[in-house]
């Protein structure tokens, strides 16, 4: 299994939004409540830029959830797994300079310390020759704002602020 350069870190690959909702709702659920406390993305040194093969993890008064996707519909989410202290080795390539970055995330600094008050599993539903459709993401909602992690194909993706028309929102089991 491909661990992205971070030692610990085991995804689970979810294709369906009922999938992640069944496997993580309660625990997504339980999130509510808790306040912001960071956010982590891998940056590459050699370019100055995010990294966003690797997963985005937030972390609320302790309890961290990792966000990861890949390919065109996959996604992972994982728990409490990744030591942002420990800097990724990408296994492929000796060039890159990985280094864990905190306060990096779009929008992360008015988001500091909100509690979260909704989570949301999201599913793309566009036109018929859509390539995003059926890709999924998750949205964190706090009184200062939104922030979404989706899938870029093949890569994180990150939005701040209000959705667009084509998520739809999944219920939490």
């Amino acid at each position: 299994m491909f661990d992205f350069g971070l030692r610990g870190y085991r995804p689970h690959w979810h294709d369906r939004a009922d999938s992640v909702t069944a496997r993580h709702g309660q625990r997504l659920s339980s999130l509510i409540g808790r306040r912001f406390t960071s956010g982590w993305l891998v940056w590459d040194h050699s370019n100055d830029t995010w990294f966003a093969d690797c997963p985005v993890v937030f972390d609320f008064d302790g309890e961290q959830v990792e966000v990861n996707h890949r390919k065109f519909t996959e996604v992972s989410i994982t728990w409490n797994s990744i030591d942002t202290t420990n800097d990724p080795v990408w296994p492929t390539s000796h060039d890159f300079r990985l280094t864990w970055r905190a306060d990096v995330l779009p929008g992360e600094i008015n988001l500091r310390s909100e509690r979260l008050n909704a989570i949301d599993v999201l599913e793309w539903i566009g036109d018929r020759d859509d390539l995003a459709n059926g890709t999924i993401a998750l949205s964190l909602v706090m009184s200062g704002g939104r922030i979404t992690v989706y899938n870029a194909l093949d890569e994180n993706g990150i939005k701040t602020g209000d959705l667009d028309s084509n998520w739809h929102r999944c219920p939490l089991h």
